[in-house]
Formats: structure tokens, sequence, C-alpha cells
């Protein structure tokens, strides 16, 4: 088990001990709305250098095991081991297969053995750690000399109309922060790790309504998590507020959500590289 216990994160990023009950009380619903992840998951998938043989792959930040599940069809002799920080989705995953392991873990704060690791796959869970360096320098020791560590991330510009529109009506964070692309350009620049690939693209899901959108949030586990946001119930008058002025946003197929996805393909050089 991780110590979860420290305080809250820098940069204004939510206490993991929040991100770990909120992601678990979320392990029935995750699935029937994880529609943008599975989309992310299998572009990332697809980022993954031709000729790829893990002897073990590690999915970290697995969730409820989704990917977990692919990557073991894809890599069907290796040994695989999930890791999250929400014991109530590694449970849920626990019992769908796809890894041989499911391990309580934080990603800055890896329980592996140095080189112990040939690929480590990660689709939108970097996020919500608070230090990046700390999760690129724990690749860095768990990957064995040419190991690949292939991540998917949120930057700022996510969820920018819903932002928009809670400004309108108050002064609160309503939105869930996140770090610039440029901070995932110099982290991995400084990581002592072989830069592949890194890109940040824009994906766009639409909705009926506001609280399609909010219910989504909420059965995914990532509504607002953040320090500063408003206790309590929103208030119907805010509420009011929130849904016009989200319809300032709305296009023809309905009402935009971006998400600015970061992925990432960075590789362990091999001793005579380094």
């Amino acid at each position: 088990m991780t110590d979860l216990s420290q305080p809250t994160l820098p940069g204004a990023l939510p206490d993991k001990r929040q991100v770990a009950a909120s992601f678990s009380r979320a392990a029935a619903s995750y699935d029937s709305v994880a529609a943008l992840q599975r989309a992310v998951g299998m572009a990332l998938l697809d980022k993954l250098p031709a000729g790829l043989a893990p002897a073990r792959w590690l999915d970290m930040g697995s969730g409820t095991g989704h990917f977990s599940r692919v990557l073991a069809e894809c890599f069907n002799d290796a040994d695989g081991v999930a890791v999250d920080i929400a014991e109530g989705m590694l449970r849920h995953a626990r019992e769908h297969g796809g890894a041989r392991h499911h391990v309580a873990g934080d990603a800055e704060r890896l329980p592996l053995l140095d080189g112990s690791v040939d690929l480590l796959f990660s689709s939108l869970a970097v996020q919500w750690c608070g230090q990046f360096a700390s999760v690129l320098g724990e690749a860095r020791r768990v990957l064995r000399p040419g190991g690949v560590l292939a991540f998917s991330s949120l930057c700022v510009g996510t969820l920018d109309e819903l932002r928009a529109s809670w400004q309108a009506v108050d002064g609160m964070v309503h939105v869930n922060r996140f770090r610039r692309f440029e901070d995932y350009q110099r982290l991995c620049g400084d990581s002592g790790l072989e830069l592949i690939d890194l890109e940040r693209r824009p994906h766009v899901l639409h909705y009926l309504d506001v609280r399609s959108l909010t219910h989504e949030l909420k059965a995914l586990g990532a509504h607002n998590l953040n320090p500063g946001r408003p206790s309590g119930l929103t208030g119907r008058a805010r509420m009011q507020g929130l849904l016009q002025a989200y319809e300032q946003f709305r296009q023809p197929q309905g009402l935009p959500a971006t998400y600015q996805v970061v992925y990432g393909v960075l590789r362990k050089p091999l001793a005579g590289e380094q």
C-alpha cells in the first residue's frame, strides 16, 4: 500500500485521497460513460513502436481494467501488472481479468522493482499527479533499458467551455485544473528518457444539454475536485446562469466539451546510449 497521507498537492491540483475516493465510488458507473477514455486509450495504443514485445507490461492508473484487458490480448505471453490509486477500481478490475497482478499504488512512488518493466502504459491518469517529473523519474527507474513509456494526459484548454460558462456566473473554481502543454514538453525533455513522440490533440464531445455533461463527469469520478471549489449544492439561480452562459457555445451537434489531450511516447536508453 502507498502512503496517501501527503498534504494537498502543489499547483492547486486535487488531494490524491479525494481523487482515490472519487474514482473508487465511480467504479461501477465508469465504463458506461467512458467513450472519450476509450478513444484516447486506443489512439495511444496506436502510437506504440512497431514490433514491441514486452515480457512485462504495466498499466498505470488502470481504472476498471479496460486497457489491461486490451494489453493482455495484444501481448498474450507477457506478465501484466495493473496499478491504481483507487482500490475500488482495482476490486472492480480484478473480477474481469486482464492483468495477472493488481496493486494499489501511486504513479509518483511505484511499488515495483528497478528495471522490472518493458512497457509502461498510462492513459488519462497522470493529470492527477502533482509532480509529473516524479512520474517520469519513476518510469525511468522501473523500465528496463530499451523499455517504453506511453502516456496520455490532459492539459490547459480542457473543458474551457464549461470553465468560461462558470466564470460568467461566479469566480469560484468549478472545473479541474491541468498543466500547460509546454510543461509536458519541458519535463519530458529533462527526463533522461528519449522522446519519440509528444503531441497535443483536441477531442470534442457534444451533449444535448449541460446536465448530460455534468452527469457524465460525476459518473467518471472526474467532477470538480480542486481546492477552492464551492461547497454544498449549487443554487437554482447559479445553475440557470450556467445553462444560459453555456448556450453561447452550442453547435449543430449539441453543446461542445473540448478535451486537450497530450500523447507522449518515450524510451529508456540502452546502456551504451546514455
